[in-house]
């Protein structure tokens, strides 16, 4: 199966240009493409990562893919997708989240055969004039009022610097194709408008070139929200934002009416593979096979194959309730997303724990949750309102979790 094949059975393609030109070319030779982003902030989070899983998809296949981190057009801002004006960023911070962001990208696609370039190198060199005359001349001005990212944000009004983005844009297609023969560039949805343009400068320019667009469907979960938010907001590719763990969970909580749409966008399972675990997940729901398989490929994909089997332990210990399995190192990532607070190191009666750091209201509701076994302590129940309370006794001395009820977890770090 070649790949156009492959990416509309994972419902990958949204758009293209001339997919009929494209599936020709693919045939023909093995192609450079690119996708980019703006080094807005110092870490992708899940959202981003659509487009990029589709690149990755090309380069394992034997094309040749382009990252633009775009140090020019973070200066200008994507009015994609937003209500109002970005905050232009400092070139210090630019020059921060290029850095971060270009580390991120080599974790991901490795470096063979692979290439990343900024795009700031080119649009930083061309003056007002020349942009004006030798590209602003070839856009309609109609026809930018019309695309969406633009359109929408008329009523509140738009800045010329971000009214001028989507050419900017299309010189990055441009300057590939003359420069690195990149002949495709992808993108999510929202980006249609500007890949079309890209595309018809090189025609501009080059008559006779092959250029191409593909978009991506927009992500919306079946319950008609926006894919990668989650209550405590988005799920960053850098551990250090999103840990391993919280990262394998979110995956792992997938509902059953979205796993194996995830499974075809952000896994390279077989198809044979993944329409076995959709099969499981019509007759065997309960065993939420599918999910964990997801969970594994997508943070063994992100973290590494370590990262992922520790998260994959640390959830195991934690559903079968056995806490004190827990290593020292791992019960902070398994707890970094919950309630926190500084305890000493001192013994102290289970009543005075509680209410001292906000856990019960008042030693009256301590007291009776006590008795009634609502508490545990680092994963042992005590319903003794008398108990004593070492910090000492469990994870090195450095931690104590408070469990209240089923799910309602403390996290207490021990000051020395």
């Amino acid at each position: 199966m070649d790949i156009i094949e492959d990416l509309k059975w994972r419902g990958a393609i949204n758009q293209c240009t001339d997919l009929d030109g494209l599936t020709k070319l693919l045939s023909e030779k093995k192609v450079a493409l690119y996708c980019g982003t703006d080094p807005t902030g110092d870490s992708l989070h899940i959202g981003h990562l659509i487009p990029f899983m589709l690149l990755k998809r090309f380069q394992l296949a034997g094309h040749h893919p382009y990252i633009i981190i775009g140090g020019g057009t973070g200066f200008i801002g994507d009015p994609s997708g937003r209500k109002t004006e970005r905050q232009l960023l400092s070139p210090e911070k630019l020059d921060h989240n290029k850095k971060a962001l270009t580390a991120q990208m080599k974790h991901l696609f490795g470096t063979k055969d692979f290439h990343i370039v900024d795009n700031y190198d080119w649009l930083s060199k061309i003056d007002l004039l020349t942009f004006l005359r030798d590209y602003g001349k070839l856009f309609s001005i109609n026809t930018m009022l019309s695309r969406e990212s633009v359109a929408s944000r008329l009523k509140n009004g738009i800045s010329f610097t971000e009214f001028s983005y989507q050419i900017l844009q299309s010189i990055d297609f441009l300057h590939l194709y003359e420069n690195d023969d990149v002949q495709l560039q992808v993108g999510g949805a929202d980006q249609w408008g500007n890949l079309v343009d890209g595309v018809n400068l090189i025609h501009d320019k080059h008559p006779e070139s092959k250029a191409f667009g593909l978009t991506i469907p927009l992500m919306v979960k079946a319950d008609g929200t926006k894919f990668g938010k989650t209550a405590g907001g988005a799920i960053w590719l850098d551990p250090k934002k999103t840990t391993p763990f919280e990262f394998y969970q979110f995956w792992l909580n997938q509902d059953d009416r979205d796993v194996v749409k995830y499974l075809k966008y952000f896994t390279f399972l077989s198809h044979e593979e993944i329409n076995d675990l959709a099969e499981k997940v019509k007759k065997e729901p309960w065993k939420r096979e599918a999910q964990r398989r997801l969970a594994e490929e997508v943070t063994k994909f992100v973290h590494g194959e370590d990262e992922m089997k520790k998260a994959e332990r640390i959830s195991q210990i934690l559903f079968k309730g056995n806490i004190q399995d827990l290593a020292t190192d791992e019960v902070e990532l398994a707890f970094h997303g919950t309630p926190q607070i500084n305890i000493d190191s001192e013994p102290v009666d289970i009543v005075h724990l509680l209410v001292d750091n906000g856990v019960e209201p008042s030693r009256r509701q301590a007291r009776e949750d006590v008795k009634n076994g609502a508490i545990h302590i680092n994963g042992e129940k005590v319903t003794d309102i008398e108990a004593t309370i070492n910090p000492a006794d469990h994870f090195d001395g450095k931690f104590v979790v408070i469990r209240k009820g089923k799910k309602h977890f403390t996290l207490a770090k021990v000051s020395k």
